[in-house]
């Protein structure tokens, strides 16, 4: 279940949620340097996070989930904010070079259909960045936070969803690495706990980072090896790898039934 976009506003209005986007967005911007060009989209609730894009991309846009709500942003004459159905994206096929995904995928209830449009709405090769709370975090056992709702995913479960919905996994990082309390300690040794927690406990961060490329094809999964096979089996017997006898000719017995 989506939060209410007031609420997500308030938290990144607070001190600890003004930690949040500043470690968050300290790892996109280390992947993402330079956009100039290129076509970028946030969605979920990522205005904390693209804003530093503006005048950067050729075009920027704040997709938030009607279940979210949306608010005006940012302010001023040019609206760049978009309410949107998760599982129709309103723009054309191939059209997007960047996609952001944050306080999105967590609390869909439509993981799979969104997925899919992302994959559909981006260009070949594409690219989408998305952030979740880590399943064995304290961030996403504390629901005081944005990061504390929603399905949080282990990086297994967010690498099967990645390889099922034809992306390919090319960057993993994490983030958040310490208490999520609104303490002055939190907001003065923030650098301090991310360094220490990257080297030291990253099993435990509160968020996972995860760059993905968009593919034509279904990635192999790189947890499954090739199997040697050192005989086939004929009509007439049993063939060596090294048998001259055509592969054409080679098909498989029946299996025995006693």
């Amino acid at each position: 279940m989506h939060l209410d976009v007031l609420d997500l506003r308030a938290f990144y209005r607070s001190p600890l949620g003004s930690v949040a986007r500043r470690v968050i967005a300290r790892h996109i911007r280390t992947k993402w340097r330079k956009l100039s060009g290129q076509t970028l989209i946030g969605i979920g609730y990522a205005t904390p996070y693209i804003g530093s894009y503006r005048g950067e991309v050729l075009r920027l846009g704040a997709f938030m989930p009607a279940g979210q709500g949306a608010v005006v942003w940012p302010s001023g004459s040019q609206v760049n904010t978009v309410m949107v159905e998760e599982d129709s994206l309103p723009l054309p096929d191939n059209s997007i070079d960047k996609i952001l995904l944050i306080h999105g995928l967590e609390v869909s209830e439509h993981a799979r259909p969104l997925m899919r449009e992302i994959w559909r709405i981006l260009a070949p090769e594409g690219r989408v960045m998305i952030v979740v709370p880590n399943r064995m975090g304290v961030w996403s056992r504390r629901d005081a936070t944005p990061f504390g709702h929603g399905h949080p995913y282990s990086r297994p479960q967010l690498q099967k969803l990645l390889q099922d919905s034809m992306f390919s996994p090319l960057d993993w990082t994490t983030a958040l690495h310490a208490v999520p309390v609104n303490r002055p300690i939190v907001a003065r040794w923030a650098h301090v706990f991310e360094r220490l927690g990257s080297r030291f406990w990253p099993r435990f961060a509160g968020v996972l980072i995860v760059e993905a490329r968009k593919e034509l094809q279904a990635p192999i999964p790189t947890s499954v090896s090739a199997r040697r096979v050192g005989k086939f089996a004929t009509a007439d017997g049993v063939v060596s790898r090294s048998s001259p006898e055509r592969i054409s000719k080679i098909r498989a017995t029946k299996p025995k039934t006693d």
